[in-house]
Parts: structure tokens; sequence; C-alpha cells
């Protein structure tokens, strides 16, 4: 996906989130927002929104002084999130279908994204999860490709989702003891997005293969992505792709078998897909026959 005239002025309102985030005084908060304000005139609609983004966030964190801009608020994201657990534990112990309950744990933690347009609580989200239908639904054909699959990849997305998917993999674990699992995170601090320092502190390096891909965009942007990350992805019988980030980099990929799992939260993104603001989506991406 190339970003839209929409992009830009939610690009733009990310200063001030910032801003907030830091704490910043009035001087530093200036500075931001007119940088970003001037970057805007500069953006390439021949770019994806996260690679985008790239640029300007490593510019406020500059700006900041500033590594990871959202360190605290990702903190109290992965507690927040682990407050969860136990309540997730018991629904997955009791579900009748296992692997749809975990699909829609793991789309449920979807709604922690600090660059959202609109925010969730996840409270909310996550009462309503298992009563809510996919408004785009493969997951039928979803269970079909998990069966055939040796090698699956799963593409990260934020901070405090990633316990969720942890959930979700050992569920997968249990389902197909034979198939390789992967995830995926980004190789640097981007919004609130989950790195190797996040996943390995949730334990992913002892629960599957845990990936670096390198990308220092918020979504797995192929072309900045490491050899062994291309690798990986390309070699991978099925990829499933976390959250919105992730789908506007891979729309259009070139490769099929990407299903994206993600809660639609912005308008341009609700286009896209032909769906609603607040919707879940579980969409399979295949090649014609």
């Amino acid at each position: 996906m190339k970003i839209a005239s929409e992009c830009v002025a939610c690009i733009i309102n990310q200063s001030a989130k910032v801003a907030d985030a830091i704490e910043a005084d009035k001087n530093l908060t200036n500075k931001l927002i007119t940088t970003v304000e001037e970057m805007s005139k500069e953006f390439s609609f021949e770019l994806s929104p996260p690679e985008v983004a790239s640029d300007v966030y490593e510019t406020m964190a500059s700006l900041a002084k500033k590594e990871d801009i959202y360190d605290v608020i990702k903190e109290l994201s992965i507690q927040k999130a682990r407050s969860f657990v136990p309540f997730l534990k018991e629904k997955l112990q009791n579900a009748d279908n296992r692997l749809l309950t975990a699909t829609k744990i793991a789309v449920a933690g979807n709604v922690i994204d600090l660059a959202a347009a609109v925010e969730f609580d996840l409270e909310e989200e996550l009462e309503k999860i298992f009563h809510t239908e996919f408004a785009h639904n493969d997951f039928e054909a979803l269970t079909q490709e998990l069966a055939v699959a040796k090698r699956v990849t799963i593409l990260g997305d934020n901070v405090g989702e990633h316990i969720f998917d942890y959930m979700f993999i050992e569920v997968l674990q249990e389902l197909y003891p034979k198939v390789h699992f992967s995830y995926m995170v980004r190789g640097n601090p981007i919004i609130n997005d989950v790195t190797m320092k996040e996943a390995r502190e949730a334990g992913f390096d002892k629960l599957c293969e845990l990936i670096d891909s390198g990308v220092n965009t918020p979504g797995f942007a192929y072309s900045r992505a490491n050899k062994y990350a291309q690798k990986v992805f390309d070699e991978a019988d099925l990829v499933l792709s976390k959250g919105m980030g992730n789908y506007e980099c891979l729309s259009p990929s070139h490769r099929d078998n990407i299903c994206f799992l993600l809660k639609v939260k912005c308008d341009v993104v609700a286009k896209a897909l032909g769906q609603s603001v607040g919707d879940i989506v579980c969409k399979l991406i295949k090649k014609e026959a």
C-alpha cells in the first residue's frame, strides 16, 4: 500500500503523541511538531505508510535524544497484557475450537497500537472478541493451509500484543507439532513495535525460532529486511502477518499464502480491505490457479 493524503495528517499527529509520551517541554514539543510538518512536505507517495513513518520516528527520536521513545509505555503495555493471561488461558481451556480461540486472542491483542488513528480498549476488546465474527473470514482456509504446512512464519507487530502471540504460537505448536514455527520482530525500536529485547524477555527464543528481521519500519518492508529474514519469509509455506503495518507493507507481496490477522483501525486500511473501522480480519492471500 502507498500512503494516502489521510496518512500524512495521521503521521503528523504522531508528533504530538510522542511529545505527550516523553513528557516533552514546550520547546521540544514545538520542535517535534514543526519538524514533522516540514518533513511531510517531502513525503514520497511511492512509499508505504510504515516506510514513511520510519524516517519520521528516527528523526523524532534523535530530537528527543531517546533511542526508544515509547520504552516506558511499552513496559506498561506488557504489564497490562500479562494481567489478562489467566483469563485467556481459561478461555483456551474451555474452548470447543482452540485454534479459533487462540487466533482471536492474537487478533484482540492487535488493539495495542500507539500509532492507530482510532484507539480501542483492550479489556473491552477481549470481552467481546470471542463473540465477534471475522468481517473477512478465511479461517477455514487458514486451517487447511496449516494442516499441510511444514514451515510457518509469524510476523510480530506491537509490544503487549506479542504476549498474546506467544499464547497463539503455543496452541499452534500443540496442534501442529511437526511444523517449524518462527517469529519475526523489528530490527530496532520503532513506535511500540516488538523487537528482540521484548521478545527475548517474553521467552520467544525458547518457544520457537526468533528472528530479527532487520527492518527499521513499523511493518515488514521486505526490501529493508536482512538476507536471512528474506530467506525465511520466502521459504515459509505460510506467513501469518499480524497488524496493519505488516498489511500495509505486504499489500501487494511477491509471494502468496500470507494470512493477514488484524483489527482495522483507520479509514485507509478499511477502504483497502473493503471493511469498516473496528472490524477484525482473517484474510488469506492466495494466487489464482
